[in-house]
């Protein structure tokens, strides 16, 4: 695992925490030094990630989401990036991904992403790996869950989805 991919995890790890969780708790997790993740912490930090350092250790706060969505959308790999700033910049944070297969019927797949960083850090290892998003299987149909504060974000998600003529249908 590499330095970038190890910050996507401690993001990761952060984010499905409610409790926070030590240096060193990270670094026995992650094997590498305590002081590696303080800089790791550090660098996501200065990126702006909201992690908040307490005297038990790290810890995201949790946003208070009153409202779960999904939309439905098609496109091809080179608006991946495209659409998942759509969401993000319109204060949704996309929860998963899920296509509906004809032989392995629903397929979801955990994204949580809730920033540009987080999307460049997916796109990223996309290109860099040379994979395929999930979409791929369905001829770009898929399905996002996310989640917001309000409906009005939600109104701005389906309104810049539409204007990348990418929405098939909001819930």
């Amino acid at each position: 695992m590499n330095n970038d991919q190890r910050r996507i995890e401690i993001l990761n790890t952060l984010n499905v925490s409610y409790a926070p969780i030590s240096a060193t708790t990270l670094a026995e997790t992650f094997g590498v030094t305590r002081q590696i993740i303080v800089a790791d912490i550090a660098l996501l930090r200065a990126s702006g990630q909201p992690i908040r350092a307490e005297h038990k250790g790290y810890i995201i706060d949790k946003p208070d989401v009153s409202l779960i969505k999904r939309v439905v959308t098609r496109h091809g790999k080179e608006q991946v990036q495209d659409e998942l700033y759509a969401i993000v910049d319109n204060g949704g944070k996309v929860i998963d991904v899920i296509v509906e297969h004809s032989v392995y019927d629903k397929i979801t797949a955990s994204l949580n992403l809730s920033s540009r960083y987080d999307v460049d850090q997916f796109v990223d290892k996309i290109n860099k790996t040379g994979a395929n998003p999930l979409s791929i299987l369905t001829e770009g149909l898929h399905t996002h869950t996310i989640s917001l504060k309000d409906e009005a974000s939600y109104e701005r998600i389906l309104k810049s989805l539409s204007d990348l003529n990418i929405l098939i249908e909001g819930e």
